[in-house]
């Protein structure tokens, strides 16, 4: 074979390796939150391979679902509204209902629910042992064979990665620009002590991380206790996780329940509770009583909560 003939060979093949480089997803993973990044999207951590984490934190969504109950493995959906991952660094507790005190805790437990993706973490570990791929990577990143506490370190150190701060509000924080007069009084509003909403939502991430009852548990139509199932506290039945409002705009429906479609039905929930829930149990003081919000204010409120998502999920404006 000739010199030329045998350069053009070399040449096909060092294409046909750079090629596979860029379409290999392994090939780009060289730290933990890579390998967490790729397993979000990895469906044999679902019992039929047909549901990932991705599935329903849908990472176009703010990282959470566009339905009221997401759809887990044979059509069944989860008995409560899926949340953003967004944000998670800094949280004390996660689910609802708290019931994970870390990312590593929360991060396997949806691969065994039986509405979710219904897998033993231990039949888990044993699909990623038997993958090539996935078995090298492991070693590569923690020089280990894949087991339950690198598999959950490895989701954990993904979403420590989904820090948004890179909206209006951190530009307005920064003294970049200046809010809108709509936007301006939405944010007194929000801070002040008409519409109460900073009594809950405070801090960088607009959560207090607490629990409160908003007025959804009347033990009847809406019987999830909430906070309760975990504690067996009578103090806190009803009460869910206060959610932050960072990226609030692009992850409707909201509640536990997803029952509230719109930010404009959160804020005339808010408003007046007793028009949408008859015989709340346990409802928290802050939300007894009507708040007697005009609609521009209501407007000026979401207003605000708007400048609160993060450009990479804002829209393009047509």
């Amino acid at each position: 074979m000739s010199r030329h003939k045998t350069g053009i060979i070399f040449l096909l093949i060092a294409a046909v390796i750079l090629a596979a480089s860029f379409t290999n997803p392994y090939s780009q993973v060289k730290t933990k939150a890579d390998l967490g990044a790729l397993l979000f999207s990895e469906k044999m951590l679902s019992l039929d391979s047909s549901v990932s984490c991705a599935s329903c934190h849908k990472p176009e969504y703010g990282f959470a679902d566009t339905a009221a109950f997401s759809t887990g493995i044979g059509g069944k959906l989860t008995k409560r509204n899926t949340p953003s991952v967004l944000n998670m660094n800094l949280r004390p507790h996660f689910f609802w209902d708290g019931r994970a005190a870390s990312l590593e805790k929360q991060s396997l437990m949806p691969i065994q629910n039986p509405d979710e993706m219904n897998l033993p973490v231990e039949q888990a570990v044993k699909r990623l042992n038997e993958d090539s791929g996935y078995s090298r990577l492991f070693y590569k990143v923690f020089r280990q064979k894949p087991n339950a506490k690198n598999l959950a370190a490895a989701f954990a150190a993904f979403e420590r990665t989904l820090e948004t701060t890179s909206s209006r509000y951190d530009d307005w924080s920064d003294e970049k620009i200046t809010f809108t007069a709509s936007e301006e009084r939405g944010r007194q509003l929000f801070i002040g002590k008409k519409a109460k909403c900073f009594d809950c939502h405070f801090s960088g991430d607009f959560t207090g991380d607490e629990f409160r009852n908003i007025g959804l548990y009347n033990g009847k139509e809406l019987n999830d206790s909430g906070r309760y199932s975990i504690t067996r506290k009578k103090t806190d039945l009803g009460k869910f996780k206060t959610p932050g409002l960072r990226n609030i705009a692009v992850t409707a429906p909201y509640m536990h329940n997803g029952m509230l479609k719109t930010l404009e039905e959160v804020m005339d929930y808010y408003n007046n509770p007793q028009q949408f829930v008859k015989g709340s149990i346990n409802t928290d003081a802050l939300v007894k009583k009507p708040l007697g919000l005009t609609s521009r204010e209501k407007k000026d409120i979401i207003a605000f909560m708007q400048t609160l998502t993060d450009r990479r999920f804002l829209k393009p404006k047509k």
